[in-house]
């Protein structure tokens, strides 16, 4: 099996691209692809769209649509998929992905596709293996990792910096949004390599793992 992952930013890649192979091992081959943003889904779901802005619902539509005429043309003992992995952010899970459906569904040929949504938001993924954020951080906050309750909607990537920035939120939240996005590209570089897949406290993780163990399980 063939993996097309797309995530929202530059830290989403910089984590998926340790986590994926640690999820699905040799035997199948993935990209992951990073936006500049999550955007939001236009309303015309027919429109081609800016290929150049690459903020990721936005361009949603052109791109299931494109993957569904290319993975069409793939061998039958090689499929591929679409995966998307993006935040919830405040949204409501059930409308978001009801909207997502309907992208797939408007889609001919349709491509084999799963929606996976991070509940808050990525670093929830990080919460939920707790061990893997003391070896990249020994010196983190127990206090506030043991209160984290797994994928609650809290201000999720505050509640990392809370654990393990100087300062907290509130000091990395002054250096600017650029500086928010380096450190949680840290984040992932630091603490993904020492995360247990198999062990994830994060009821969204554990739903990515499982989608694309059932795909990647549907060739063997």
């Amino acid at each position: 099996m063939h993996f097309e992952i797309l995530v929202e930013d530059q830290s989403g890649k910089k984590a998926l691209d340790i986590l994926v192979p640690k999820i699905i091992g040799d035997d199948h081959t993935f990209n992951v692809h990073s936006y500049k943003g999550i955007g939001r889904i236009p309303r015309n779901l027919g429109a081609m769209g800016d290929a150049s802005k690459r903020i990721l619902l936005d361009q949603l539509p052109r791109l299931l649509r494109g993957y569904g005429n290319t993975f069409a043309g793939y061998p039958e003992d090689h499929p591929a998929a679409v995966i998307l992995v993006c935040d919830l952010d405040e949204k409501c899970l059930k409308s978001f992905r009801q909207e997502l459906f309907s992208i797939l569904n408007a889609c001919t040929p349709k491509p084999e596709a799963r929606f996976c949504v991070a509940i808050e938001e990525g670093e929830a993924w990080f919460l939920g293996d707790i061990p893997a954020i003391k070896a990249a951080y020994p010196r983190a906050n127990d206090t506030v990792l043991n209160a984290y309750v797994n994928d609650s909607i809290c201000g999720t990537w505050e509640r990392l910096a809370d654990a393990v920035y100087s300062g907290g939120s509130r000091a990395l939240s002054d250096k600017g949004w650029q500086a928010v996005g380096a450190e949680k590209s840290q984040w992932a570089e630091k603490i993904s390599p020492h995360m247990d897949v198999a062990n994830n406290l994060s009821p969204s993780f554990v739903y990515f793992r499982e989608k694309l163990l059932e795909l990647a399980g549907s060739m063997a």
